[in-house]
């Protein structure tokens, strides 16, 4: 197993089920820490959006709801889902809510956040909506900011260039 893959890590669906991001490979992947009360929670449905443009393709959604920033996400498990699905017609993967910054991240968002981790990128999460680009391989190829919009075209293009890059 490649040490500088995500492909590493087990993470928890919102059903307590513990997944290995193996299942993955191959795909182009942008990992989001959401939050349904922050002020980019409207980019939730953005992601939907940006889901659809490549549904079809090799891609897909990773959203991991978190309470580190302004205690955002109250709700737990289900509530999660439920609230994604009624108020932004979510159709991606969200999982159960993690930290992502500190000393009691997740092993995988200390990954995403440590160049000295993951080979590429040194972006620790300042807020809510931060996001990874995944390349096919597990690598963290690139991060992009809370108010950069999932459906922008910086976001969109480096992820055609992944998806039309040799496996």
């Amino acid at each position: 197993m490649d040490d500088q893959s995500i492909y590493q890590f087990n993470v928890e669906k919102l059903n307590g089920e513990e997944i290995s991001l193996e299942r993955y490979q191959n795909k182009v992947l942008l990992i989001v820490n959401t939050a349904s009360e922050c002020g980019f929670a409207p980019q939730l449905k953005d992601l939907e959006t940006l889901r659809k443009d490549f549904e079809g393709k090799d891609f897909e959604i990773l959203a991991f709801p978190s309470n580190d920033f302004g205690g955002q996400e109250p709700l737990d498990g289900e509530a999660i889902s439920t609230f994604c699905e009624l108020n932004h017609d979510t159709h991606y993967t969200i999982f159960s809510k993690i930290r992502v910054r500190g000393q009691y991240a997740h092993p995988l968002y200390k990954f995403l956040a440590d160049k000295s981790q993951n080979g590429h990128v040194k972006s620790t999460p300042k807020w809510n909506f931060h996001k990874y680009l995944i390349s096919p391989q597990g690598k963290v190829v690139d991060f992009f900011y809370p108010f950069t919009k999932p459906t922008s075209s910086k976001i969109k293009k480096r992820i055609e260039r992944l998806l039309s890059s040799p496996k």
